[in-house]
């Protein structure tokens, strides 16, 4: 290997650990802006437990990152079934019935995150005419939100094209 490949391979790590940092701290950005943590602890009256709140979000986030980055060096279905099969004939059937029931439990868990996140989003939306009213900002809201709604659009078209289409 030449000593370029080896900088090339160097700075596209630094590069993607980089991009990884940036990225988690826009979804903990957004996580704290919303309070959501609080509003969880409030919610259910466990405000003692809002710094297992905080790791357990953070746990989850890091785990799968890396069981969706991973997945194919961590090989959890092959070693499910294997596990399975080993200790018991028809284990092929208790194994997908038993990742059956783990997906259900994961899409209920994930989709009560999602749906609170997007309702303290949407309380947090009743604020943005108040800021822009504080800060001065008259005339134009609507065409701010068109403009970005159209830029989202256009990227999203772009990136899908460029997906099934090639490069």
């Amino acid at each position: 290997m030449e000593i370029w490949e080896i900088g090339k391979l160097i700075g596209l790590g630094f590069c993607g650990l980089c991009y990884g940092f940036l990225s988690s701290a826009g979804v903990f950005t957004v996580l704290v802006t919303v309070s959501l943590v609080p509003r969880f602890a409030g919610r259910t009256h466990t405000g003692v437990y809002a710094k297992r709140y905080e790791d357990m979000i953070v746990l989850g986030t890091i785990s799968g990152g890396l069981l969706t980055v991973f997945e194919k060096y961590i090989g959890l279905g092959e070693w499910w079934i294997s596990f399975c099969t080993k200790y018991w004939e028809p284990g092929i059937m208790l194994g997908q019935y038993a990742g059956y029931m783990i997906q259900v439990i994961f899409g209920l868990g994930c989709g009560i995150f999602i749906g609170c996140l997007a309702l303290a989003i949407a309380e947090m939306l009743d604020s943005i005419p108040i800021f822009f009213r504080r800060v001065g900002f008259g005339g134009g809201v609507s065409r701010v939100i068109l403009a970005v709604a159209l830029g989202k659009v256009t990227g999203s078209l772009l990136f899908f094209y460029w997906e099934f289409v090639g490069r």
